[in-house]
């Protein structure tokens, strides 16, 4: 104003002086020259000598009444190292791509990097992903040999020779190798689940090697030539083994057409175990005779080992007699209790505990930052900052990541190795809600990383939708967080619709811009060049096209209030004050107005309390909102809470499924549709039964793994 200038003339003296122009060029008989003219601005020494006005003489410069500075076209996101600023590079691997062998290459090309940074400037690995994986992988592939141990060691202590035990511990690595085989047929890696099923198969590959083997014993024992015993015995039992084979193997084909995440996770699983079985089957139909051929012991006295086993045998056969002729006399009672524990089963399953997946420590706890409305990115920052003093006050933290902008933000600490500490993350987790919900001005939700990869941000997202008001929702988003609250099974429970968002409305006076010979255009631009809601043009810093931006320094902006001070030109030439044609009005907003499947929704979204499984609080959150939400609103999901009621409805049917393939494998075995119910009947009802105590008992829990193993079981029994 001291030297009779307005934004607007600031914003046209740069739009008239920051010009790219291509002139043409020249045109010879033999040569043509391209003429480029020399007048659009680069530095910012060049922007600074800008001559912008001339006042009586004195030339107005654009350094006499801005600051001009090469900066970012808005500063609203910051990178912390700790409290450190940082520049994060996000790394995500090709579908299809081996996510260790990229750790393994990122690692690499970062030290062949260091060597070349300035001496100020670090490089580090922050959050690295498959650290859980390789650690996963190594626990596995030791339990992998234990089972081979443990499994080899039964066997000879069943079997009684060593000899003897010979042929059902060859036959286990065969089988295993034949699966491998398959494996690389297809496509598979070695991963978590693929390597659980070889875990798993190693006890199911000797079982048809144990029948051959003991079946050539018999022979030999009746006076039978090794060779002659191996061959008739091979011979009996290719129909069983046959038969049990398919039975065991087919049991997981429901695996295989199950959608969801449990079809997507266990298909490599399901394939990898039914490929050992079946090249067991064939193992034992094969080589197991031959080497029982020459390792089966001749007529002769039995080792010592084996006298004492056949002795224990001989005493179980003897009870187990004893107790099938006294639970035969008493039948009905039997077939009473058998009928009560089979009906147990269902009220046992409703009444167990559901999960996802067991979690796991991942060495890592989520963040997720969230501002009041009116934050700034400093006052952000300092939030972020006490929050990263409280984690770093945790003597199992390493260091913490974040991204914090005036909205919020997102970060997560890294735990020390496990090795390094004597508590879980989920016992750090609530630890580290204990101290970051104090932090003034910053709402701070952590969360444990889930096991199996699911989209989301929180343990539990309820999804209300409806075609009513936001109003509405509103009501009925605060009835279910305030019963989630109730029920003390959450650290924290919120909701994303949020009308706390405060809003300046300029009122336009358009009577009164009529009479100083503006229009609304003019108006908006000038509105623009004072705030920064637009831009001039572009110019050119080392090839690169960047925008020029006009607006008014951060401290005449602070407040809604200075900017009805603000002068802008008029047609006439006269300096209006902005407050001459136009009245501020302030207003609360809505943050956002989400959608969900194309209706008005909000989501109401909590982190469980450490011991409280996500599928129980969301049946809290899901009861509370069937009990208070208004006429025409629908219940959906989000993120983890879909998959785990997509989940929770595919038990049933999947298991009723893989009973139905293996009465058919049994019917066809048997010859018989009424001898396969007696089988699956007698029995499968019972160990479901059995083996759903653990989790009613809330020793364990149901869930995608608990699933597969109830499966496995309906094989196991119908094989036995």
């Amino acid at each position: 104003a001291a030297v009779n200038l307005a934004p607007g003339d600031v914003y046209a003296a740069i739009q008239r002086n920051n010009y790219l122009a291509a002139v043409g060029q020249t045109k010879g008989n033999l040569v043509q020259v391209n003429l480029l003219a020399d007048t659009d601005l680069r530095t910012v020494g060049e922007f600074e000598r800008l001559i912008v006005a001339d006042r009586g003489g004195a030339t107005v410069r654009l350094a006499d009444v801005a600051k001009v500075e090469l900066g970012a076209e808005e500063a609203d996101l910051l990178a912390k190292y700790d409290t450190r600023p940082s520049v994060y590079l996000g790394v995500w691997p090709l579908v299809g791509a081996n996510e260790i062998e990229v750790s393994n290459g990122l690692q690499r090309e970062m030290e062949r990097l260091r060597t070349t940074l300035p001496s100020d400037v670090t490089m580090e690995l922050a959050y690295d992903g498959t650290v859980f994986m390789r650690d996963a992988l190594t626990e596995i592939s030791k339990t992998l040999i234990e089972t081979i141990l443990i499994v080899g060691l039964v066997v000879f202590l069943f079997l009684g020779s060593v000899r003897t035990a010979l042929v059902p511990l060859v036959a286990m690595p065969v089988s295993l190798v034949g699966a491998a085989v398959v494996m690389a047929a297809l496509g598979f890696s070695l991963n978590l689940l693929t390597i659980l099923a070889i875990v798993l198969s190693v006890g199911l590959v000797v079982d048809d090697a144990i029948v051959v083997v003991e079946n050539v014993e018999r022979h030999v024992r009746e006076g039978k030539s090794r060779m002659h015993a191996a061959i008739q015995a091979a011979r009996e039992l290719v129909g069983p083994i046959i038969a049990m084979t398919i039975t065991l193997a087919a049991v997981y084909t429901p695996i295989g057409f199950q959608g969801g995440l449990t079809g997507a996770l266990f298909l490599e699983f399901a394939i990898t175990l039914a490929a050992a079985v079946l090249v067991s089957g064939m193992v034992a139909l094969t080589l197991s005779p031959v080497m029982s051929a020459h390792f089966v012991r001749a007529h002769g006295k039995e080792a010592w080992l084996t006298r004492q086993v056949n002795r224990g045998f001989n005493r179980l056969r003897n009870f187990y007699s004893r107790a099938l002729d006294g639970a035969l006399s008493i039948r009905w009672a039997i077939l009473a209790v058998a009928l009560f524990v089979s009906f147990a089963a269902w009220p046992l399953y409703a009444g167990s505990r559901r999960e996802l997946a067991p979690v796991e420590d991942q060495s890592h706890v989520s963040m997720f930052f969230d501002a009041s409305p009116d934050a700034t990115l400093e006052s952000v920052d300092a939030a972020s900052r006490q929050v990263v003093g409280m984690v770093k006050g945790m003597p199992e933290a390493r260091f913490m990541w974040s991204l914090v902008g005036s909205w919020g933000g997102f970060g997560g600490m890294v735990a020390k190795n496990w090795k390094e500490r004597q508590r879980s993350t989920e016992q750090l987790y609530g630890e580290l809600w204990g101290r970051v919900s104090q932090v003034p001005g910053l709402r701070v939700f952590p969360r444990l990383d889930p096991p199996l990869p699911t989209p989301g941000q929180f343990d539990v997202e309820l999804v209300i939708q409806s075609s009513g008001s936001v109003e509405d929702l509103l009501g009925a988003a605060m009835a279910v967080v305030g019963a989630g609250w109730q029920s003390g099974k959450f650290l924290y429970v919120d909701t994303d619709l949020k009308v706390d968002r405060p809003e300046a409305r300029v009122r336009v006076d358009r009577e009164r811009v009529a009479d100083l010979g503006m229009d609304l255009a003019s108006v908006g631009r000038e509105l623009g060049a004072l705030l920064g809601g637009g831009y001039v043009n572009r110019f050119n810093y080392f090839d690169r096209s960047y925008k020029v931006i006009p607006q008014i320094s951060r401290e005449d902006r602070a407040t809604v209030g200075p900017l009805l001070d603000l002068k802008i030109r008029t047609p006439r030439g006269d300096l209006v004050p902005v407050s001459a044609f136009t009245s501020i009005e302030a207003i609360a907003a809505p943050r956002t107005l989400n959608r969900f499947q194309q209706r008005n929704a909000v989501r109401v979204f909590g982190g469980v309390r450490p011991g409280v499984t996500k599928a129980e609080g969301l049946a809290v959150l899901e009861a509370a909102a069937r009990a208070t939400a208004p006429p025409g609103t629908a219940l959906d999901h989000a993120g983890e809470s879909r998959q785990i009621r997509r989940e929770a409805s595919s038990l049933v049917p999947t298991l009723g499924f893989a009973i139905l393939l293996v009465y058919l494998v049994l019917a066809a075995q048997f010859r018989s549709f009424r001898d396969p119910l007696i089988v699956l009947l007698g029995s499968v009802p019972l160990a479901i039964t059995g083996s759903l105590l653990f989790p009613f008992v809330e020793w364990t829990t149901i869930n995608v793994y608990s699933q597969v193993g109830l499966i496995t079981l309906v094989g196991l029994i119908a094989k036995n």
